[in-house]
């Protein structure tokens, strides 16, 4: 396996930098639900702005492009646009699992996860192929959550016998501790923004005070 060149003309920044545009619009602009929910897909991954989406995909490249993968990982539909823009920076190729009703057990390169968004469960896959034993893989998504659907594309990794050398989110949710699954498999962890409380209908921000 020929790994990606390293990209000399991006700086290094380090993973847990936040993206100042992205923090400010959030901080503006989200909508927050029941002190659980928060809302910013009118720029993230309902309505798109191409442009913003752009400076989040050079962001997210600063931040995964030392570990030098071959290849972006992603789940649909959410995930696509940040992790096709990040795609674009690096000129890789974009790989992502798509979602299927599941129908009795998951074939090769699938796994059944909880959809908190439309209840029930549903079924990741990625077609076999695509993945191949030695490759580098970078997981980019547009939210980390509970952990559930990057954990089990980490395990749709693994079963292709690639290597998943960094997970890249453009918004951790830091209460609802996704972080800790990965950090217990020793997966870098890149974000772009990072919310650490929902409160009284506002977003509180890492480094804001409560």
């Amino acid at each position: 396996m020929t790994h990606a060149t390293p990209y000399t003309h991006l700086p290094v920044v380090p993973c847990d930098a936040p993206f100042l545009p992205l923090v400010e619009r959030i901080r503006r602009e989200a909508t927050v639900v029941d002190n659980r929910i928060v809302r910013i897909d009118h720029f993230l991954n309902h309505r798109i702005e191409p442009l913003f989406m752009r400076d989040l995909g050079q962001a997210m490249a600063e931040r995964i492009h030392r570990f030098r993968p071959d290849l972006i990982l992603t789940a649909e539909s959410s995930g696509i646009a940040p992790a096709l823009a990040t795609a674009g920076v690096l000129n890789l190729p974009l790989v992502y699992a798509k979602k299927y009703s599941p129908d009795g057990p998951p074939p090769p390169l699938a796994r059944v996860i909880a959809s908190p968004t439309r209840g029930g469960e549903i079924m990741l896959r990625v077609a076999e192929g695509y993945l191949t034993p030695g490759m580098r893989i970078a997981l980019v998504d547009d939210f980390l959550a509970r952990g559930g659907t990057a954990l089990a594309l980490a395990d749709i990794v693994a079963e292709a016998g690639a290597e998943l050398v960094v997970t890249g989110f453009v918004v951790e949710k830091q209460f609802q501790d996704g972080r800790a699954g990965l950090v217990q498999r020793g997966l870098p962890i890149a974000t772009l923004a990072r919310i650490t409380q929902l409160q009284a209908g506002s977003v509180i921000m890492a480094g804001d005070r409560a």
